[in-house]
């Protein structure tokens, strides 16, 4: 029999190897942002065109690298960080797999310009599909620059998976955020189809933090601080009452290096346990400093994920100290059992001689129901002289009450005309054909049987086609506020809220400014409450952020769905008779009233003989 097993070519290995490292654009820019950071580099700058579809290039200044390097750097396994099996278990840098660069230039084209600072003149390398085109002595400063075009151009069922423009730069923006981070010591820019996005500078955690999320966050903040043997804590949590219902602000740094922990997620929840609402969640960003002996990061290819040796008492540590923070700064309730010092002994006072208290002289003769012995006067208390001329109180009342009796008499009530309410629930229970049940499903009689409907989804429906209408129609009616609704957002939000200000403005928003930091609002949709509009909005740029649709889906349907999600009546509220009526009424003069706009049955039925069977 034939030998069936057989070696993979190059450029299929590094193709299946791109299918693990690099799944979309921002996958590019993670490596090669890493990649600069390990070269040194003091400014880097991220230019990008089509959300990376068609270029992503990184700059840096860092060292630099010779022509063999430059040539090595492409080959697979080709890495400078590890020599040992060892080094695994030691690392300080990002890339160590020497897999990114192959991987990236199997699968688009790349054109490296790299040189070193004692070197007069560089190298230009250009390379498609992992054949190198050309290698060339190129003048270019000191520094590497690196340019990937057309991504995925020979993999088109891979291209054809990517996301929009908008869904693929926030996951650029992403991994910018990630990278910018954890480390404020490096200056970032980053441009987008020539728009100039972020420009950071070089700071601290704090201003960093600040520059990326909007001034407003500054008073977010709650410094947290723990130095232990094993753990090292510094960073930040977000105060209780600027929790949101996304996780987006949710920041874990371990050695500079961004991971995911929902194990240590959940101890921050822990130590906001009592002071949040439910379905919020605080906003952290938290630098932890451990032994590189005491951690795997080599464990997922993103390496997002780290395995920790004791990861229980990282999770005691991590609660305790962002629990302390937290009562230390006055943010959660705390009993403070330490002294004043103002009421502290001086200890010139030490050996001070104890005074003699001074004498209190009392007159254990007064008496001030007997006669004064000075002036010969009766003195009468008070008590006394009201009781010996209690009859004097009701001197002059017989006449006063015949004329209290003819006031009354004369006195004219106003009384409100008895007009009947639009729906009288005595009426209403004569013929009334719902009922709530636990305040989540409302049961209604119908010919055949019955109907159990889900108020919740039920609502969601008939809000759905009312935005749905309102977008297309485009006569939605607004009410105007009394003071204009000055709302803070990060860049990237104010991006999303740009890109559907004219939808929203369909459905009732009016929006009087709109700058890099702050939206105000001077008129809202009828429907909803001024104190919502805040929530509404985060959660409209989430569900963007998270479900924007392809090109063959309409924004203005998602914009309505989030809208309708968020106002709709939910599982828990009790409802007066009429208010069940109408919401029957108004689900089945819907287009579509069985499902909810997310696809999920509103109402079931039970005929009687169904419910005859019950009872064989």
């Amino acid at each position: 029999m034939a030998d069936i097993i057989q070696l993979l070519p190059d450029h299929v290995a590094n193709q299946i190897a791109a299918g693990e490292v690099v799944q979309r654009p921002s996958s590019v820019v993670k490596e090669l942002i890493e990649n600069a950071i390990d070269a040194e580099a003091s400014i880097i700058k991220l230019i990008v065109k089509d959300a990376g579809k068609t270029l992503v290039q990184v700059i840096d200044d860092g060292k630099g690298m010779s022509v063999t390097d430059a040539r090595l750097s492409f080959e697979r396994h080709a890495t400078s960080k590890i020599r040992t099996a060892d080094d695994l278990f030691q690392l300080q840098t990002k890339g160590f797999r020497g897999e990114a660069l192959a991987s990236i230039a199997a699968i688009a084209h790349v054109e490296l310009k790299t040189k070193q600072l004692q070197d007069e003149v560089g190298t230009s390398i250009v390379i498609e599909g992992s054949n190198i085109t050309s290698q060339d002595v190129v003048v270019t400063p000191k520094g590497t620059s690196i340019s990937v075009k057309n991504l995925f151009f020979n993999i088109p069922a891979r291209r054809n998976f990517l996301k929009s423009n908008a869904v693929e730069l926030r996951h650029i923006i992403d991994e910018f955020h990630r990278v910018a981070l954890a480390h404020p010591n490096i200056s970032f820019l980053f441009y987008n189809n020539g728009s100039e996005i972020f420009n950071l500078p070089v700071s601290n955690y704090r201003q960093r933090i600040v520059n990326i999320f909007g001034g407003k966050t500054n008073e977010k903040l709650v410094p947290v601080s723990e130095d232990t043997e094993v753990l090292k804590i510094a960073g930040f949590v977000g105060k209780p009452e600027f929790a949101k219902k996304t996780r987006g602000e949710q920041y874990f740094f371990v050695n500079d290096r961004f991971i995911k922990s929902a194990y240590l997620n959940h101890a921050i929840g822990s130590a906001f346990d009592g002071l949040l609402k439910n379905g919020l969640h605080p906003s952290y960003f938290l630098y932890l400093t451990v032994n590189t002996q005491s951690i795997d990061i080599n464990i997922h290819p993103t390496k997002t994920e780290i395995k920790f040796d004791d990861e229980h008492t990282m999770y005691a540590l991590l609660r305790s100290a962002v629990k302390h923070s937290l009562g230390q700064f006055n943010i959660a309730p705390v009993l403070d059992f330490e002294r004043d010092p103002n009421l502290d002994t001086p200890y010139s006072y030490n050996q001070k001689e104890i005074n003699i208290p001074p004498a209190i002289e009392v007159d254990r003769t007064f008496n001030p129901f007997i006669e004064d012995y000075k002036s010969g006067k009766q003195i009468t208390a008070f008590k006394k002289q009201t009781i010996n001329n209690w009859d004097s109180l009701y001197v002059g009342l017989e006449s006063k009450g015949t004329k209290t009796e003819q006031d009354f008499s004369e006195v004219h009530f106003e009384s409100n005309n008895n007009s009947e309410s639009l729906f009288d629930d005595n009426k209403l229970d004569t013929v009334q054909t719902t009922y709530q049940l636990h305040n989540k499903y409302i049961v209604s009689t119908i010919k055949s049987g019955m109907m159990i409907m889900d108020q919740h989804r039920a609502h969601q429906r008939i809000l759905y086609e009312d935005f749905l209408e309102n977008l297309t129609v485009k006569g939605a009616s607004s009410q105007q506020l009394l003071f204009p609704l000055l709302l803070h957002f990060s860049k990237q939000e104010i991006e999303i809220i740009k890109q559907l200000k004219e939808d929203l403005e369909h459905t009732g928003f009016i929006f009087s400014n709109v700058t890099n930091e702050t939206i105000e609002i001077t008129g809202v949709p009828i429907s909803i409450p001024e104190s919502e509009v805040s929530i509404i909005l985060e959660q409209l740029i989430s569900d963007v952020e998270n479900e924007v649709p392809d090109s063959n889906f309409s924004v203005t349907d998602l914009l309505a769905k989030s809208l309708a999600k968020s106002l709709a009546i939910k599982n828990g509220q009790p409802l007066k008779k009429s208010e069940q009526e109408h919401l029957v009424n108004s689900l089945f003069a819907c287009k579509e009233p069985n499902v909810s706009p997310t696809n999920r049955t509103t109402f079931v039925t039970m005929s009687v003989d169904e419910l005859d069977k019950k009872f064989i």
